[in-house]
């Protein structure tokens, strides 16, 4: 069993960290300063800055065909850069990306939404959380009835990212009861934002936030329908199921950071006249730590690979999720310790992790959820013990 990197990969990764060093790191001291003072830690214009000088290094659409201007890398590479991003707390994303399930549109939807996206000339969001309905996407009540040759869209949808500055949304609505939400009875709609919707900021313990969404009467033409009627939980399933091997893969690199921080304190941290690394205690927080992060590594790497062979990675993807979430928050947690009061500051980027990461064992699939489909996974039978894929 090979577990090396093939070439191409080393290179495209080290050519990532190079440019992460070179033009991303050098900017978290004023990120930090900014979210102190309750400001937005990179604005569009700057993130726009930085995936232009990203596309000169030739980063641009990570994931995006060809035939659209991107790199459309294997799920391996892009963990793989994923990782080296999650290095950083600057909240920078390589540009030339749009939502995966955008490539659905028709031709007419396409140069209306997603080659703009793609160009970064317009932001998106995805929206079918609702107050009623986070992990139970199947219980979403925000309804659209046809009027004429429109639909007339009402309800909410909370906790969405990018839900403030998103341009349009990619909406979820209940077209059909009797056929239910996972029986067809879904659908997805393009909503420009000057359509109607509304959008207010949500207050979080993270630093950013996402954007309750309020549809009152907003009339939408059946031309934006996205995919096809009564095809909306099916795309959602889609959007989500993504980041269930990009969110560990994000993890890896802030655990190795923050990791390779507490190792450097511990070297010259002295307590009694002597460094605080060669305390038992600090080195087994260390050890658990190293441990947890290779085990997470692998896991996220098999789940990519999954997607890479074609095989079905909702299994391998729902376990990456799940450990590499909590991965990072144990690693997190021991660092801030090792660190002591000056980790609780806000002088250090610890405590800002600390709240960061603890919303990856929520959003996009929660622990519970994934545990609901490992287990159920096993007691059907779709999957084996040690089965790979």
């Amino acid at each position: 069993m090979d577990f090396g990197l093939t070439d191409e990969q080393e290179a495209i990764r080290d050519t990532a960290r190079a440019f992460i060093a070179k033009e991303v790191v050098p900017l978290e001291q004023e990120v930090l300063r900014r979210e102190r003072l309750h400001q937005v830690g990179l604005t569009r214009d700057e993130l726009r800055e930085l995936q232009l000088k990203a596309k000169d290094f030739g980063f641009w659409g990570l994931s995006t065909p060809e035939e659209y201007g991107g790199m459309d890398l294997p799920a391996v590479t892009q963990s793989l850069l994923w990782t080296e991003l999650g290095r950083t707390f600057v909240p920078f994303r390589f540009g030339g990306e749009a939502d995966n399930i955008l490539y659905h549109a028709d031709e007419r939807q396409k140069e209306e939404y997603l080659l703009p996206t793609i160009a970064g000339e317009r932001i998106s969001c995805f929206a079918i959380t609702e107050p009623d309905a986070g992990s139970d996407a199947a219980n979403i009540k925000f309804a659209a009835h046809r009027d004429g040759d429109d639909w007339v869209l009402n309800g909410e949808k909370t906790f969405i990212t990018n839900g403030n500055d998103a341009d349009f949304t990619i909406v979820v609505a209940v077209t059909d009861k009797e056929k239910g939400v996972r029986g067809g009875g879904t659908t997805a709609f393009l909503v420009d934002r000057d359509m109607g919707w509304t959008s207010e900021f949500i207050q979080t313990m993270g630093e950013g936030g996402p954007a309750s969404l309020v549809f009152d009467n907003v009339r939408v033409p059946s031309r934006n329908i996205l995919g096809e009627i009564g095809q909306g939980f099916e795309l959602g399933m889609k959007w989500i199921g993504k980041g269930r091997y990009t969110i560990p893969s994000h993890a890896l690199g802030i655990a190795e950071r923050a990791l390779q921080m507490a190792i450097d304190y511990a070297g010259t941290r002295h307590t009694f006249g002597k460094p605080i690394g060669v305390n038992q205690a600090i080195q087994w927080m260390i050890a658990d730590s190293e441990v947890e992060l290779e085990a997470a590594r692998l896991l996220v790497l098999r789940a990519a690979w999954a997607i890479d062979q074609g095989l079905d990675p909702r299994h391998s993807s729902s376990m990456a999720k799940l450990y590499g979430a909590n991965m990072v928050n144990q690693v997190i947690d021991r660092v801030l310790q090792i660190h002591g009061g000056m980790g609780y500051t806000r002088e250090l980027p610890i405590e800002r992790w600390y709240r960061q990461v603890r919303l990856y064992r929520i959003f996009e699939g929660t622990d519970e959820m994934q545990r609901l489909i490992i287990s159920r996974d096993l007691l059907r039978g779709y999957t084996k013990i040690g089965q790979v894929g």
